[in-house]
């Protein structure tokens, strides 16, 4: 995967951000189903933020997937159509 890595801010020895509130992040070739920046949100466990969004109308429309061995990230739909991103750390 061709992924460009962007920091905004101080990182520690495992690319997180030292300040919390502070934004690093990243850019990848665009892709279906996400063909624009995306906001993503970090959650302690995917499955269950999965479970909830679904049963909140949301739509998964990228299952959990390994990214190397630094996470997992997803993408789902709200109820209003907006691409939103999930990462999960190792």
């Amino acid at each position: 995967m061709e992924y460009t890595i962007a920091r905004t801010t101080d990182s520690d020895q495992n690319g997180m951000p030292k300040e919390p509130g502070a934004i690093n992040g990243g850019m990848l070739q665009r892709q279906d189903p996400v063909k624009a920046p995306v906001i993503t949100i970090s959650v302690d466990n995917m499955d269950q933020a999965a479970a909830t969004i679904e049963k909140n109308g949301g739509k998964i429309i990228r299952p959990k997937m390994a990214v190397g061995d630094m996470g997992f990230a997803a993408y789902f739909k709200d109820t209003e159509g907006n691409v939103v991103g999930l990462w999960q750390n190792a």
